[in-house]
Protein backbone atom coordinates (compact mmCIF):
# COMPACT_ATOMS: atom_id res chain seq x y z
CA UNK A 1 0.00 0.00 0.00
CA UNK A 2 2.89 2.31 0.85
CA UNK A 3 3.96 2.30 -2.81
CA UNK A 4 0.73 3.59 -4.29
CA UNK A 5 -0.18 6.68 -5.24
CA UNK A 6 -2.14 8.30 -3.00
CA UNK A 7 -5.36 10.70 -4.06
CA UNK A 8 -7.21 13.01 -1.91
CA UNK A 9 -10.55 12.85 -1.21
CA UNK A 10 -11.92 15.58 1.09
CA UNK A 11 -14.56 14.71 3.96
CA UNK A 12 -17.10 16.68 1.81
CA UNK A 13 -16.43 14.68 -1.36
CA UNK A 14 -17.26 11.18 0.91
CA UNK A 15 -20.09 13.16 2.41
CA UNK A 16 -21.82 14.20 -1.03
CA UNK A 17 -21.17 10.43 -2.69
CA UNK A 18 -22.62 8.90 0.31
CA UNK A 19 -25.86 10.72 -0.04
CA UNK A 20 -26.08 10.36 -3.33
CA UNK A 21 -25.15 7.31 -4.36
CA UNK A 22 -25.23 5.44 -1.69
CA UNK A 23 -28.46 6.74 -0.07
CA UNK A 24 -29.72 8.03 -3.16
CA UNK A 25 -30.79 11.45 -2.32
CA UNK A 26 -31.40 14.13 -4.76
CA UNK A 27 -28.58 16.94 -5.73
CA UNK A 28 -30.88 18.71 -3.46
CA UNK A 29 -31.97 16.67 -1.05
CA UNK A 30 -28.06 16.19 -0.11
CA UNK A 31 -27.82 20.52 0.05
CA UNK A 32 -29.92 20.50 2.55
CA UNK A 33 -28.16 17.94 4.76
CA UNK A 34 -25.04 19.35 3.95
CA UNK A 35 -26.27 22.92 4.43
CA UNK A 36 -24.80 23.94 0.81
CA UNK A 37 -26.35 25.09 -2.64
CA UNK A 38 -27.51 22.60 -4.92
CA UNK A 39 -24.55 23.96 -7.17
CA UNK A 40 -22.13 23.46 -4.26
CA UNK A 41 -23.33 19.71 -4.30
CA UNK A 42 -22.96 19.40 -8.25
CA UNK A 43 -19.49 20.81 -7.86
CA UNK A 44 -18.33 18.68 -5.30
CA UNK A 45 -19.84 15.45 -6.48
CA UNK A 46 -18.00 16.06 -9.73
CA UNK A 47 -14.61 16.35 -8.53
CA UNK A 48 -15.59 13.18 -6.22
CA UNK A 49 -16.69 11.03 -8.68
CA UNK A 50 -13.86 11.94 -11.01
CA UNK A 51 -11.26 10.83 -8.57
CA UNK A 52 -12.93 7.78 -7.41
CA UNK A 53 -13.21 6.97 -11.08
CA UNK A 54 -8.86 7.89 -11.27
CA UNK A 55 -7.74 5.82 -8.35
CA UNK A 56 -10.31 2.82 -9.56
CA UNK A 57 -9.09 3.30 -13.08
CA UNK A 58 -5.29 3.82 -12.36
CA UNK A 59 -5.08 1.57 -9.37
CA UNK A 60 -4.20 4.74 -6.91
CA UNK A 61 -5.28 5.13 -3.12
CA UNK A 62 -8.17 6.92 -2.11
CA UNK A 63 -6.72 8.69 1.17
CA UNK A 64 -9.80 10.78 2.96
CA UNK A 65 -8.73 14.01 4.27
CA UNK A 66 -10.76 16.81 5.82
CA UNK A 67 -10.97 20.38 3.89
CA UNK A 68 -10.43 21.66 7.03
CA UNK A 69 -6.93 21.07 7.71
Amino acid sequence: MSELQKLELHLDELEALRLCDFEGLTQEEAGERMGVSRGTVQRIITSARKKTAQALSEGQALVFVDSES
